[in-house]
Formats: C-alpha cells, structure tokens, sequence
C-alpha cells in the first residue's frame, strides 16, 4: 500500500524542501492531542497543558479535530513562509468551501467521497450527510460541525485567534529550540537535491520514500492507497521534530501534495516497510510455521530435525521454512553437510513495534 506523487516532467527545483511554522504548531497540537503517539515528548506534553490558561484548553479541545485523528490539509501549507503570521494570512485567504470541506474531512473522520462533490455549505443532503458523519465521532464533533456550516468565517476567526494564542503560550519558545534542527536537516537535503538529484535527497528523508526506477513518481509507503500528481506546481518536503513518528501526506485533489517527515534523530534507524511487516505477519499465521518457531526458538534445528520433532515430512517443513525465511524471520547457517535454522529474534522482537510505526507512518 502507497502514496504515488507523479511527477513526470516537473523540474527539479519544484521538488522542493522547506520549514514550516504552521506545519510544525499542528505537530505540537497533534502532539497534545495524542501523547501516546510521542512518548518522547510526553513531559513537554504534561508541562504545556499545566501552564495553558483554562480557556485556551478548552479552545484546544473544542477544535483539535484538525488536528487529533489527522491534520486538516490547510495547516500543512504547500508554500512554507518565514513567520506563522504570513502562514496563518494564507489559511485566511482559502474560500469558505475549501476551508469547510478540508476541516470536515477531519472532524467526521471522513473521506471526500461522502460529499459526493457537493458542498457542505449549499447542497442540503451533502450537510446533513457531514452532520450525520460528525455526530457519530461524538457531541463535540457534531458541535464544531454544526457551528462551522452555520458561520463559517466566526469559526475560522476563532481557529487562527486559538492558534496565535498557542504561538505566545508554547509556541514561540518550542520553534526557536527547534529551528536549528530544521535548518540543518534542509541543509543537507538542499544539497543532496543539487548536486546529486531527486532520488538521492528522497533517500535522505525516510526509507518509507523512494523515487520510482523511471523517476517520475515519488513513491511513500503509507497504509492507503492513493495517488496524486504534483503537476506545475511541484511537491513540497517539510521537516518537523515534533511530526515523528509521523509521515504526513497532503494528497487531496485541488491540494499541491505536500509531505511531512520527522527529522531524523541523531542515530536514526531504517524504518521497516509496510510489505516487510505484511510478510512477517502472513508468516506468521499458520500454525505448522508458529510451531517451527517455538522449536526454534529453543536454539538452531535443522530441517530433519524440525520434521521428527512434529511429525512432519521434510519437503512440508522445508516449505514453511522457505516463508519464514522470506519474511526475514530465520538465518539459515551451513555446518558442513548440514543447515541449521536459527531464529531472527531481534527482527521478531522488533515486530510489534514496526507494525505501529507503519500504522502510524
């Protein structure tokens, strides 16, 4: 499963790598809207939330919506500014139906498909559709849903007064530690893009993003499968501190795809794909092969061995040997006229924690 960016004939310098402060608020909303997310971050969680004033907490409450389950296309901007202020008067100059249906998507867990193309704010059916959507995640969904198709610019006014409010109380502080960070790792993309190409500097941001063989596709590895194009306008990479473990795509029609990936830590490790984790998952549902690994577990065997021990006949096991081997769950290792299978326990370990990274990628 992936995200295709079709870039077919776009000039490299469209391809390009920026910082974002509004990007990186809804990070540190994100953030404070699920800590379990980031327990790096979980002690600067705790101590925002103990010093924000009671009203602008329950201002956050009232819209985290944008930004809790995913992060509402408008505050991932395709053309990153120097200052939050000239971002936030680029969300102000996004028409009412854009800006509606985006904040939808969000607070009713939805996709665009529901609306049918339709807006929410003129086609009836298409409202009730969005209500009935927002209602079903909860009262306070339904509550932002209702006031937003009703004033649409007083719920907009208040968004972008909550988010200035949050720049003085956290904000302001958290970017200046975070700013060189940024700087450094666009730095090395910017240079990895001039001199040695789309597909080298790609290489830098994630394993999960790679350029396709013919280079006119960029390819993440995302659980969806969708596909947009960048066209004129180019495809944007914003780096973030706060975004990980986190690979943000915009990828909505009417929407320049714009990607948000983590900083990498100071000794990164290669995430693991989503068809690695797939593999070891279907490798790991049949029971002869979770029986194998029990065996193996206990130390190496050889195929033989492993056939006696579970009354098996040698070709059967050699053939769920072959899948385990494939999903890189075992290390086979020659002993003369014999192979001994061990088990992959760092890999297998691991398990659990790359199928989370990969669902929350």
């Amino acid at each position: 499963m992936t995200l295709r960016i079709d870039i077919g004939g776009l000039p490299s310098e469209r391809v390009r790598f920026a910082a974002s402060p509004l990007a990186e608020l809804t990070a540190m909303l994100h953030v404070l809207a699920e800590p379990g997310h980031h327990p790096q971050f979980a002690g600067w969680a705790a101590d925002v939330w103990a010093g924000l004033r009671p009203e602008l907490a329950e201002r956050l409450r009232e819209a985290e919506f944008l930004w809790r389950s995913s992060q509402a296309d408008f505050l991932i901007p395709a053309r990153p500014r120097q200052a939050l202020a000239e971002e936030l008067d680029d969300v102000d100059r996004i028409d009412d139906e854009t800006y509606v249906t985006a904040a939808l998507v969000t607070t009713c867990g939805s996709n665009r498909v529901h609306f049918r193309g339709a807006s929410p704010l003129t086609d009836t059916t298409a409202r009730e559709r969005a209500l009935d959507l927002a209602q079903a995640r909860g009262a306070l969904q339904e509550a932002f849903a209702e006031r937003l198709l009703a004033d649409p610019a007083t719920v907009r006014a208040r968004v972008r007064d909550t988010l200035e409010e949050c720049a003085e109380a956290f904000f302001d502080g958290a970017w200046a530690g975070v700013a060189v960070q940024l700087a450094t790792d666009l730095r090395l993309k910017n240079e990895l893009l001039r001199r040695q190409g789309v597909g080298a500097a790609l290489a830098s941001v994630s394993g999960a993003v790679t350029l396709a063989p013919d280079g006119d596709c960029i390819v993440v590895d995302k659980v969806q499968d969708k596909a947009t194009a960048a066209r004129g306008a180019g495809v944007t990479f914003i780096p973030s501190v706060f975004g990980r473990p986190h690979l943000v795509a915009v990828h909505a029609p009417g929407w320049h795809p714009v990607v948000q990936y983590p900083v990498a830590e100071p000794s990164p490790t290669e995430p693991v794909s989503l068809e690695t984790v797939t593999l070891r998952l279907e490798a790991l549902a049949h029971p002869v092969r979770l029986r194998l690994l029990r065996t193996l577990a206990r130390g190496p065997h050889t195929t033989g061995e492993l056939a006696n021990f579970w009354e098996l006949s040698p070709p059967e096991v050699s053939r769920h040997l072959a899948v385990l081997r494939r999903a890189g769950l075992l290390t086979p290792r020659r002993d003369g006229r014999y192979v001994r299978y061990s088990l992959n326990l760092p890999d297998l370990t691991a398990l659990g924690t790359d199928l989370l990274a990969a669902v929350l990628r």
